[in-house]
């Protein structure tokens, strides 16, 4: 597609537009035939729950870092995933909050098990890139440190150990098919047809972010937290507002904190795993780390108040996402300065 369209950037704003509505299509499928095969095949709940939907859902985020990583513009990738994260915990409760007929519930499991072991997640990842920025320095000015397979390995692991703890929840009893008469071609065909059509659209989707970008000076960084992030972030919103109008509040919650793990744990090493070294802005990804460390523990308080999201606690979910947006907008037009070397 490169060099059939003009290089303008209301043509990179109708790429986006487009890719975004593709990826929504794709990740559908995705969903869909993920689910199905699933259910087919016997899987248990907590394989469903926390690889089939987190990793059918997240696959847009996934793919993002995989391209970004590929193409240089690594800083996009980790941007997309803690901007998208942000988006998740703040937009998508509040939004599906909104969207069902009654208050949306939680339980004990979401508040106690899921919402924690999310900040456990956040906190290694800035571990993790806490020890490249010491044993694996770049420069000092910003802070820019080189994050190789060795350290990739530690998320992956706790992704492991978070895999175990759902494990441990689920009866040891051996899971029956709970859906016959599946065409299992049909499923397949349809599971690889998202796969691709996502690949596809989010790196068009990248591509024309980091056009617009470099048109209009936007860092990399503050790019993929803010479009990117939005974009890949649909078919998370699409599939919690669904159950929660669908009465599954729980549901609708676990999907969240469950892909957004995902997406720290595994994204982003596997990535890195996958190109073998990337450099990592320490000074620029710490204070956003700091910003969704706030909005977990802000989704947490106001879940633990009542065990439920009612019309006020998304309210305030919503205008704590519009303060975030009014601070990278800040960011970006050089009003602030807490991100050093964007």
């Amino acid at each position: 597609m490169t060099g059939i369209l003009p290089d303008a950037p209301v043509v990179h704003v109708l790429v986006i537009a487009a890719a975004t509505g593709l990826i929504w299509v794709g990740s559908g499928w995705l969903e869909e035939a993920a689910e199905t095969l699933a259910g087919y095949y016997g899987l248990p709940a907590v394989v469903q729950g926390s690889v089939v939907v987190a990793v059918g859902s997240s696959f847009p985020e996934l793919v993002s870092v995989l391209v970004t990583a590929f193409t240089g513009v690594f800083d996009m990738g980790v941007g997309a995933l803690v901007g998208s994260a942000i988006f998740n915990v703040l937009v998508i409760p509040a939004v599906a909050g909104l969207g069902a007929e009654e208050e949306l519930e939680a339980n004990r499991a979401i508040v106690y098990k899921e919402a924690q072991f999310y900040m456990l997640a956040v906190s290694a990842l800035v571990v993790t890139f806490a020890l490249a920025v010491i044993y694996f320095p770049v420069s000092t000015d910003p802070i820019v440190g080189e994050l190789p397979r060795s350290l990739a390995v530690i998320p992956l692991g706790l992704y492991g150990l978070y895999l175990f703890i759902q494990y441990q929840d689920v009866d040891d009893a051996a899971a029956e098919r709970v859906r016959d008469g599946v065409d299992l071609r049909r499923e397949w065909a349809k599971l690889a047809a998202g796969l691709g059509l996502i690949v596809v659209t989010v790196e068009r989707l990248v591509a024309s972010v980091e056009s617009l970008g470099a048109a209009f000076g936007v860092p990399e960084f503050l790019a993929g937290v803010t479009v990117v992030a939005a974009a890949t972030s649909l078919p998370d919103a699409l599939v919690s507002v669904r159950t929660a109008r669908d009465d599954r509040g729980a549901t609708s919650l676990g999907n969240v904190l469950g892909s957004n793990t995902f997406d720290l744990l595994v994204a982003i090493p596997l990535g890195v795993l996958i190109v073998g070294a990337v450099e990592v802005n320490f000074s620029t990804a710490v204070p956003m780390f700091g910003v969704l460390t706030a909005a977990t523990v802000l989704l947490f308080v106001t879940l633990r108040m009542g065990l439920a999201l009612g019309e006020r606690e998304s309210y305030a979910l919503l205008a704590a996402y519009a303060l975030f947006v009014a601070w990278v907008v800040a960011e970006t037009v050089g009003a602030t300065s807490v991100l050093k070397g964007v």
